[in-house]
């Protein structure tokens, strides 16, 4: 959990700064978190590259793959449409749209404002940040609790990127292709999945 906190740390400290500009306005204007994901993804990459054991890990692997974003659907729906019948204030086709941003916020709000108004857009940023922060800050737990896939599944489409790096940290560099994998597959869908929905 320290490293978990730590990154947790980081994230409070930047809205700190952000929130009383305490920083230059280069840095408030530019989007350098863009540039630290493409440093992240490139030693990722060596990472997975070095290691031989994930080539050996694909091939055993094969069509099973496509069951890692399949299930991230099956969960993530299901927990929304439980949800969504114990409250009152969103529909189960609310919750799905929300649920659909599998983690990816910042496309998914955008979507579901344009379609559905600024109070469901506002609902799925939050929902979708928070699932990002949970998967930042329990992939250990989810690690030793309920296997090597599971924080790949609550990452959802960030496996791919932002929590790709933690994730590989407590479940080994093997497993980052099969959380690349389906964190692109879900970033793929989640435009589609959003638009049939709403």
């Amino acid at each position: 959990m320290k490293g978990s906190l730590i990154i947790l740390a980081f994230f409070v400290t930047g809205l700190f700064f952000g929130m009383y500009k305490l920083l230059p306005d280069t840095m408030l204007h530019n989007d350098y978190s863009l540039y630290a994901l493409y440093v992240l993804m490139f030693l990722v990459g060596i990472g997975v590259g070095s290691n031989k054991k994930t080539w050996e890990i694909i091939k055993s692997v094969n069509f099973k793959i496509l069951l890692v974003p399949l299930s991230v659907i099956t969960g993530t729906y299901i927990g929304v449409i439980i949800f969504s019948l114990l409250q009152n204030n969103i529909t189960i086709t609310e919750a799905i749209a929300v649920g659909s941003g599998f983690g990816y916020y910042s496309l998914s709000s955008v979507l579901i404002t344009e379609v559905s108004g600024e109070t469901l857009g506002v609902i799925a940023l939050l929902s979708n940040i928070i699932r990002e922060i949970i998967t930042l800050l329990f992939t250990p737990v989810f690690a030793r609790y309920f296997g090597k896939l599971a924080p790949i599944s609550s990452g959802g489409a960030t496996a791919m990127d932002t929590t790709l790096p933690i994730i590989t940290k407590y479940i080994g560099a093997d497993y980052a292709i099969i959380s690349v994998f389906s964190g692109v597959v879900l970033t793929i869908l989640v435009p589609f999945l959003i638009a049939v929905i709403l």
